[in-house]
């Protein structure tokens, strides 16, 4: 099994991951705060994320999932800026599969961001981790996510009904899914 590491991507001049660490709480809250309406339309988190202490909790569930190698956030770094998170939910050793999760706030939508790290974290997982699958689930509605890995070559695998619990009502899920075969090709 692979260790895995403090990561540090360059993506393109303007954008990099950083593996998510304590001293990125306070920006990471503050972008969540001033993003509460638009962040909260398709995350079931924003609500209880009321302070910098619940940021922290987020950051360290991150931290322990990467001690016990089962996965790691990061933050997108956009002109020297958080512009959101993507992270692996955790990884499947036994099954070698992960789901990515990820999420960006308004101002830095449409400049191709999430894509770019969505890529980078695919790439990641079959070239270094070896993973076989990398899945990505985007509720039915939310068209400006699942467009990201319909770009990426993702195959639509179904919908998983009533999959999330968003406040007061389940949504349904898209899923999309990448073989390291698949990937091989796209490469």
């Amino acid at each position: 099994m692979t260790q895995l590491p403090t990561l540090r991507v360059t993506i393109d001049a303007d954008t990099e991951l950083w593996t998510t660490e304590e001293r990125d709480i306070p920006e990471i809250f503050a972008l969540t705060d001033a993003n509460r309406p638009y962040l909260r339309r398709w995350l079931p988190w924003v609500d209880g994320t009321h302070s910098i202490e619940d940021t922290a909790a987020f950051v360290r569930t991150l931290q322990v999932q990467r001690a016990g190698n089962l996965g790691f956030g990061c933050v997108i770094r956009y002109k020297g800026q958080i512009a959101g998170t993507i992270s692996y939910h955790p990884i499947n050793w036994t099954n070698r599969s992960v789901e990515i999760g990820y999420w960006l706030g308004e101002s830095f939508q449409g400049k191709g961001l999430m894509t770019k790290a969505c890529k980078a974290m695919a790439a990641y997982a079959f070239d270094e981790l070896h993973l076989n699958k990398v899945e990505i689930r985007c509720a039915t509605g939310n068209t400006q996510s699942c467009a990201i890995p319909q770009r990426l070559g993702f195959t639509f695998e179904g919908v998983v009904r009533q999959g999330e619990w968003l406040y007061d009502h389940y949504v349904d899920l898209k899923l999309f899914g990448m073989l390291a075969s698949e990937w091989r090709t796209l490469s």
